[in-house]
């Protein structure tokens, strides 16, 4: 069936790359808000979120097409396969992103700016794989975008704080994102695809995990500077100790290991969610 196509095409049974982008645009909005934002502004972030992604899928699968036939794991995406035209693909792209863009439109003028950004940013990472060493600091930025947009939607400005946690976000896709490089990286090198993973060699290991230390460090400093407390701090740990986890998963650099790690990452986003969350609640 076409549905079951498309569905296939917005990676519709694998929600962990929405909620990826879900937790820390989350975690920016309950900073932000300094606690509950609100049902209206989570409504927006929530689907807002879903559907960028999946916007971001169909932009991506057209541009990586060529590529991704020649690749084991993506031969089978329903644009690569020709199951779903590159003209179908993105004109649902597109309506995904308007549908987006009407639900930015219910907050205020800054943040309707902020979302353009956004916009671009989601259709340029697909072809700085073609060009930059570590294409993954760009994937960072887009996936950071939320971050300025929740702050930009509660108070009407982007502070220093918004910065901050945008810096720690960028290195926490860096992490994830490299283990997910190291799956295809025998697949990249033969196309010439250029990945963290290729670039940081054999120092990939200790790439990942030392940019896991600095995302959870920088949301540290950021929620003690707020004054949460033990709560945030238990998030956290938790965070850290599913990051340790990982080493092991991705040591031995096996392409099961490294996928299993890239995964399960939302896990590790969402402790840290819950502690800022568990944090202002208890402040």
């Amino acid at each position: 069936m076409k549905t079951r196509l498309y569905l296939d095409l917005i990676r519709w049974d694998r929600p962990a790359g929405w909620l990826l982008l879900l937790w820390p645009t989350l975690g920016a909005l309950w900073f932000a808000a300094e606690g509950w934002p609100g049902w209206h502004l989570l409504t927006v972030f929530v689907l807002g979120t879903i559907l960028m992604r999946s916007a971001g899928c169909c932009v991506n699968d057209v541009a990586d097409r060529d590529f991704d036939r020649h690749v084991k794991r993506t031969a089978q995406r329903p644009v690569t396969s020709g199951a779903i035209s590159v003209r179908q693909a993105m004109v649902f792209g597109a309506l995904l992103a308007l549908a987006a863009f009407g639900l930015v439109l219910t907050t205020n003028r800054i943040t309707v700016l902020w979302s353009v950004g956004a916009l671009a940013i989601t259709l340029l990472y697909p072809f700085a794989k073609r060009f930059v060493s570590i294409p993954q600091a760009v994937l960072g930025i887009a996936f950071s975008f939320g971050i300025p947009m929740a702050f930009a939607a509660v108070r009407g400005e982007v502070p220093a704080l918004a910065w901050w946690l945008l810096a720690g976000n960028l290195f926490w896709v860096l992490a994830y994102d490299t283990e997910y490089a190291m799956v295809d990286r025998d697949d990249d090198l033969k196309i010439g695809m250029k990945t963290s993973a290729i670039t940081f060699g054999r120092f990939d290991v200790l790439a990942v995990m030392a940019s896991y230390g600095v995302f959870l460090a920088s949301w540290t400093i950021a929620g003690l500077q707020q004054g949460l407390g033990v709560a945030f701090c238990a998030g956290i740990l938790i965070a850290a100790a599913q990051a340790a986890w990982h080493w092991r998963l991705i040591r031995a650099r096996t392409r099961e290991g490294c996928f299993k790690a890239f995964r399960l990452n939302h896990w590790l986003g969402f402790a840290v969610f819950a502690g800022v969350v568990a944090g202002y609640a208890l402040r």
